[in-house]
C-alpha cells in the first residue's frame, strides 16, 4: 500500500480536509511543515499544500499540488467519492462553493473599512445559501448525520473542515463571522459535526486535534 507525505502550514485552512481524508483512508502518512518562504522554490508550483505518494514497490514518487486536486484524488482513490460521475460532481460542486466562500471571506478581511459592510453582506448571502442547500441534503438523506448514504463521504469531511476553519481559525480575523455562522447553524449541520467526530475512522484524530462540537454546541 502507498504511503504519503503531506506538506502544509500548521493551520486548518485548506489542509484539514486532506488530513481527514488521509486519516479516514487508514493509510500511512506523515505531515511536514516546510520552513517558509525558504522552501517555496522547492515545491512544484511554489505553494502549499503538496502531497507526495510513495509506492510500496519503489516506483517514482507521485507528487500533487493544489488543495482541491489533492482532495479529489484521495477521495476517489479511497472511496469517499462515488464512482458515478454525476454523483461525484454533486459533491465536488459543494466543495467548490466552500472554496468560493473562503475567498470571499478573505476579501472581506482585507478591504477598506468603508467597503467592509458590503463585503460582509455578500458573504452572509453566500452563507445563507450554502447552509440552506446543505441542510436540505442532510434532510433528504434522513438526517443521519451523513450527507450521502450511510457512511463518511468527501462532502462530510469538507463541510466539517469548512466549519472548523471559521469557528477555530478565522476567528482571529473577525469574531463577527463565526458568531453569524453559529446563529445560522441548523440542527442537521450540528448533527453532521457530532456524527463525524464519533465515526470510528476519525474519532481518535478528532480527540488529538480538537473537537469542533465544543464550539457549535456551547451556549
Amino acid at each position: 500500500m502507498a504511503s504519503y507525505i503531506f506538506r502544509y502550514f500548521e493551520a486548518i485552512s485548506l489542509g484539514e480536509t486532506i488530513r481527514l481524508l488521509l486519516t479516514a483512508a487508514k493509510v500511512d502518512w506523515t505531515e511536514e511543515c516546510p520552513e517558509w518562504p525558504k522552501e517555496k522554490p522547492n515545491q512544484p508550483f511554489g505553494r502549499l499544500p503538496v502531497l507526495i505518494e510513495r509506492s510500496a514497490d519503489g516506483s517514482p514518487d507521485f507528487v500533487l499540488s493544489e488543495s482541491s486536486t489533492i482532495e479529489r484524488y484521495l477521495a476517489r482513490t479511497y472511496g469517499f467519492l462515488p464512482m458515478d460521475p454525476r454523483g461525484a460532481a454533486v459533491q465536488e460542486q459543494l466543495r467548490d462553493r466552500q472554496i468560493d466562500m473562503i475567498m470571499s471571506f478573505r476579501g472581506h478581511s482585507t478591504v477598506s473599512d468603508s467597503a467592509k459592510e458590503e463585503a460582509y453582506a455578500k458573504f452572509e448571502g453566500l452563507l445563507d445559501k450554502m447552509i440552506s442547500i446543505h441542510t436540505d441534503i442532510l434532510r433528504e438523506n434522513g438526517n443521519t448525520g451523513y450527507s450521502f448514504g450511510s457512511k463518511l463521504s468527501y462532502t462530510d469531511m469538507a463541510m466539517y473542515s469548512f466549519m472548523k476553519m471559521f469557528f477555530v481559525q478565522l476567528v482571529q480575523y473577525s469574531e463577527k463571522v463565526p458568531r453569524l455562522f453559529k446563529a445560522k447553524l441548523t440542527p442537521e449541520l450540528v448533527k453532521l459535526v457530532t456524527t463525524l467526530e464519533a465515526d470510528p475512522l476519525l474519532s481518535a484524530y478528532v480527540s488529538q486535534r480538537g473537537s469542533l462540537a465544543t464550539y457549535v454546541l456551547q451556549e
